[in-house]
């Protein structure tokens, strides 16, 4: 029976794939689905696909299709079909498993990385929603945790900081997203905390509506008390009016401001040049007063390239200077030349989403599953 197969969750295949494990990926959706987005934190060479009904449909032919040398994660849309796969392929020899939930799952599954804590805190963890190649943090101190940039499924983030002892006192957005829905605002009213956002953020850019969330406002300087760290606020625009980064210690949460190898996009508010010059002067900056050994830990990534050798993203300032190319122009007529080449469409979704994020829509599930659907496009390049 197909409730009979072994499953595995999409954490514990992040787990078995960042160990080495030679797991394959069969993905049983149709081509069209799987260009859309795929669990491609395996090779290329470990990934197959092969619609489900086909490979039913091929009885024990299969085995001339797929070697029987190595276990397998079936995947589907929702968990459903993986199954009726996965048994199949158990029947005819091979060691299969369906993943859980199928790419719905996926998509919202965020693995948490602990990492060196900044002075004055005794816990720091970076949230990983792999699908999305978004980051969100927590920070605490003496009990207390402020959580940075969370997804609208942020269930992790609150687990994590009840089973290490701590209360949320405080939530915040780097900046309004514009690839997926915060879980911010909500957060902050479920648990009668503050929200903060910078109010160069409170608008909808396009054509100026003020957002209606409640939100308590930060400004270039704000120092928010944590436990017995503080968490201080840079105002850094360029990404979005209102973009900050959030600094604790040796620690610097970017947002969309400054990436490992880019910058965030400055064309996503309809205001392109005028925040192309922003970029630019946050940028200048952050090279004249951020040292060398601030850590960098922003909210995206665009590829596996930018993680470290435990898997977190995110590195010294020193390094990203080193790596990251815009960072390196050191005119601001080449930088603006620069970002102008580099720009391409955004997707159509993302001014919905920042409407969402601004308390001016409601959606209903299915349609946030749907408009957050696939990778970040939020870097220049």
């Amino acid at each position: 029976m197909a409730h009979d197969v072994p499953e595995i969750t999409p954490e514990e295949l992040v787990q078995r794939l960042e160990s080495g494990a030679p797991m394959r990926v069969l993905d049983v959706r149709a081509p069209a689905a799987v260009a859309a987005g795929r669990i491609d934190l395996v090779p290329a060479e470990r990934f197959i696909n092969i619609r489900g009904s086909e490979l039913l449909a091929m009885g024990e032919g299969v085995r001339g299709t797929i070697p029987a040398n190595g276990p397998i994660a079936v995947v589907c849309g929702r968990g459903n079909s993986s199954k009726q796969v996965a048994v199949v392929l158990n029947d005819l020899g091979y060691t299969a498993i369906s993943m859980r939930g199928g790419m719905a799952a996926w998509d919202i599954a965020v693995m948490p990385r602990r990492l060196p804590p900044p002075v004055g805190f005794d816990l720091f963890v970076q949230f990983d929603r792999i699908a999305k190649g978004a980051t969100g943090y927590l920070l605490a101190s003496r009990g207390e945790a402020f959580l940075v940039d969370p997804p609208r499924k942020a269930q992790p983030y609150l687990e994590y900081a009840r089973e290490s002892g701590c209360r949320v006192v405080g939530v915040a957005d780097t900046h309004v997203h514009a690839d997926y829905i915060s879980g911010g605002p909500a957060i902050a009213r479920s648990l009668k905390v503050p929200y903060y956002l910078h109010p160069g953020d409170a608008v909808y850019p396009f054509d100026g509506t003020p957002a209606k969330i409640e939100f308590t406002p930060v400004a270039d300087g704000t120092a928010v008390a944590i436990g017995g760290g503080e968490v201080r606020v840079q105002h850094t625009p360029g990404h979005t009016e209102g973009s900050v980064t959030y600094r604790a210690g040796d620690v610097a949460l970017t947002g969309d401001f400054v990436f490992v190898n880019s910058v965030g996009r400055p064309d996503l508010g309809g205001k392109a040049d005028a925040w192309t010059l922003s970029l630019w002067n946050s940028l200048e900056r952050a090279r004249r007063e951020w040292g060398g050994d601030v850590r960098i830990h922003p909210a995206h990534y665009a590829s596996e390239k930018e993680r470290e050798k435990d898997h977190s993203v995110g590195c010294r300032f020193a390094d990203v200077l080193q790596r990251n190319e815009p960072l390196r122009i050191k005119d601001q007529a080449a930088f603006v030349a620069w970002v102008g080449s580099k720009v391409s469409k955004a997707p159509d979704a993302y001014r919905k989403i920042k409407a969402v994020n601004l308390g001016l829509l409601e959606v209903w599930e299915m349609e946030a599953q749907e408009l957050e659907g696939g990778r970040n496009e939020c870097a220049v390049g």
